[in-house]
């Protein structure tokens, strides 16, 4: 059985006309019960992020930031990322979420998890909201398995169109966490090069795969897999934490990358080939991106199937 994590509250967060916007989880939401996925899960009950473990990422200034603007009733961080006036509650539930899951998974309640949240996290640096994200939801949970639960490693792998800059940036000279990014290139935020290796003690932990539009979805699957393979043999990770992007579905209207659903039923396949080799199957995965709300919907269904199957 896989933990699945979603709320309501996640559709509070308003966001107007934006691409990043309550539809998404509606979709998602609709096909999961359609199908009846949702109701194969374990769905537990879970509180937001406290501010420690916010902390374990953010400054407090930033914390602080998001959390005035939204009581004041919102307000455009930058050109792409909007808060109202319940996106602090949203975001922390949703960091929340997260940390639940860590937590349960580590503690091997369940073998799997997938959190079904908003507003996204990746591109959120320690003391900065930007790329549509508040907090940073997957380094949230990295520093609770390391700093909370004490494992040794940790490896986070990324498959959204955009390059995970805010979780690069929070990881890259911490040899405890281990990132890896398949991402389009040139695109937003323009980071993620494969000469981005990580610092100091963590060279080597940070592995980017920049991908040309255009490049088939078999060769993007196949260094994927290759990359991960190659990350975890070097590291021995404990768990296996995935930020879940969907936006390199070819029908995507901001990023794509020609993949299809069924692409992201291999490419999670893959992943959890890894899980059982170096994580005893343990794997925590977070939505990211993916903005065509039939596309979306029907790319985490198969996520989560698959992740049902193989727990």
């Amino acid at each position: 059985m896989t933990l699945f994590y979603y709320d309501y509250l996640f559709q509070e967060h308003e966001t107007g006309e934006h691409p990043e916007n309550p539809g998404r989880l509606a979709a998602v939401m609709r096909r999961l019960n359609f199908l009846g996925l949702d109701a194969l899960c374990h769905r537990p009950a879970w509180e937001p992020a406290s501010m420690e473990q916010l902390r374990l990422v953010h400054t407090a200034d930033h914390i602080q930031a998001v959390r005035s603007l939204s009581e004041r009733g919102g307000g455009a961080v930058d050109e792409d990322t909007v808060v109202s006036l319940r996106s602090y509650d949203a975001a922390t539930l949703g960091a929340g979420a997260v940390a639940d899951a860590v937590q349960r998974v580590v503690a091997g309640e369940d073998k799997t998890a997938f959190c079904l949240i908003r507003p996204p996290g990746h591109h959120a640096t320690c003391d900065r909201a930007m790329g549509f994200c508040l907090f940073n939801n997957i380094a949230i949970g990295a520093r609770i398995a390391t700093q909370t639960l004490g494992l040794e490693h940790v490896m986070i792998v990324d498959f959204d169109v955009h390059h995970g800059n805010g979780t690069q940036d929070i990881f890259y000279a911490d040899p405890r966490v281990s990132f890896l990014s398949m991402h389009r290139s040139p695109l937003y935020p323009y980071s993620g090069m494969e000469d981005e290796t990580g610092i100091g003690e963590a060279s080597g932990m940070t592995l980017n795969l920049p991908i040309e539009f255009g490049t088939s979805a078999e060769i993007q699957r196949q260094r994927f897999r290759d990359a991960m393979f190659s990350l975890a043999e070097k590291n021995a990770p404990q768990l296996l934490l995935v930020s879940a992007g969907f936006d390199s579905h070819r029908l995507d209207p901001i990023g794509s990358l020609g993949l299809s659903s069924e692409d992201f039923t291999l490419i999670t396949q893959d992943i959890v080939s890894v899980a059982k080799q170096y994580t005893d199957g343990r794997i925590v995965s977070v939505l990211e991106g993916g903005y065509n709300p039939h596309a979306l919907a029907e790319s985490v269904s198969n996520h989560l199937e698959t992740l049902l199957e193989e727990s």
